[in-house]
């Protein structure tokens, strides 16, 4: 009777140690290149409105003033250097040339690249050590989510053209069809990798962090500490327009900007409600956007990493 009571015990304390095992892998699975595609995604229909509530702040063309901030731009600073730009929310730019196709039918806007595979060139004016700070953040995207990099063969008419002009660091939003823009100003721009997955996360159809429309319940904004004539930056999308993926607010996003962007005054403009939290980083993807890239993009079969 003693012997089955052990026995009984050791498979009781045996259950629960896998039921915990499993539930540890479930909460962050990695996944393969197999992606569900739905054209009535609505996910971009939740972006396409809140890229239409921008408006006109969203055209333009390569702006030198922000190049030149971007030049003088301190990496020992709190900023990161994509909060210096003059584009909407500082780094979303639509060129002029985009500008019917993006008013006529912002849903391309927001798509997502079909089967998650992003078709890119790379400017030839690039150093090989900004080559390879490319290829390190690309080779980030492959290894924790679905989404894919590939150079463009030639035949591809969607596709991203990674730059380099004196413009600062900046890209439009999600797939717009035909060839697209995405800035990295060197060096600024490629002192860190997440700074070059900020920028590609944008044009694989992510907003800012920060402009989450319940972003009220996790920090605060200083408006009196804002940049004159910057407000709009730090305008909340509707409920309705979140691209959250059913992901909670994420402190640690790539895609959160830091806790002086668009200072006035070198004090904070945003504050976590949370204490001692810091906002913010440019080490390379969060948890938290590898689940939502994962969501967005369908991303299955779970596979397992060392």
């Amino acid at each position: 009777m003693v012997a089955f009571r052990v026995s009984m015990t050791i498979v009781v304390n045996l259950c629960i140690l896998l039921s915990i095992l499993v539930s540890n892998c479930s909460s962050f699975p990695f996944f393969s290149n197999d992606i569900q595609d739905d054209e009535n995604d609505t996910d971009s229909d939740a972006v396409m409105t809140a890229l239409r509530d921008l408006g006109d702040k969203l055209f333009g063309e390569p702006n030198k003033d922000t190049g030149v901030a971007v030049s003088q731009w301190d990496p020992e600073s709190e900023l990161n250097p994509e909060e210096l730009g003059k584009y909407a929310e500082g780094d979303i730019l639509f060129r002029r040339t985009n500008e019917d196709l993006t008013r006529n039918g912002l849903k391309n806007a927001s798509a997502r690249w079909p089967k998650g595979v992003v078709p890119y060139e790379i400017s030839p004016y690039f150093s090989q050590k900004d080559r390879a700070m490319i290829m390190s953040a690309i080779d980030e995207y492959h290894k924790l989510t679905c989404v894919k990099f590939v150079p463009r063969t030639g035949s591809e008419p969607d596709y991203v053209m990674i730059t380099n002009s004196n413009s600062g660091c900046w890209s439009s939003v999600g797939r717009l069809g035909g060839v697209q823009e995405l800035n990295l100003q060197s060096p600024g721009c490629l002192t860190k990798k997440g700074t070059v997955m900020h920028e590609m996360m944008h044009a694989i159809g992510f907003l800012h962090e920060q402009n989450r429309w319940e972003r009220d319940q996790h920090v605060s904004i200083n408006w009196q500490n804002i940049e004159s004539g910057r407000e709009n930056n730090f305008e909340k999308a509707k409920k309705q327009q979140t691209d959250a993926q059913g992901v909670g607010y994420d402190y640690r996003s790539v895609m959160h900007y830091s806790s002086n962007a668009f200072s006035k005054n070198n004090q904070p403009t945003i504050v976590s409600k949370v204490h001692g939290v810091k906002l913010g980083q440019r080490d390379g993807l969060s948890r938290k956007d590898v689940q939502k890239i994962r969501h967005m993009y369908k991303c299955s079969k779970r596979r397992s990493v060392n």
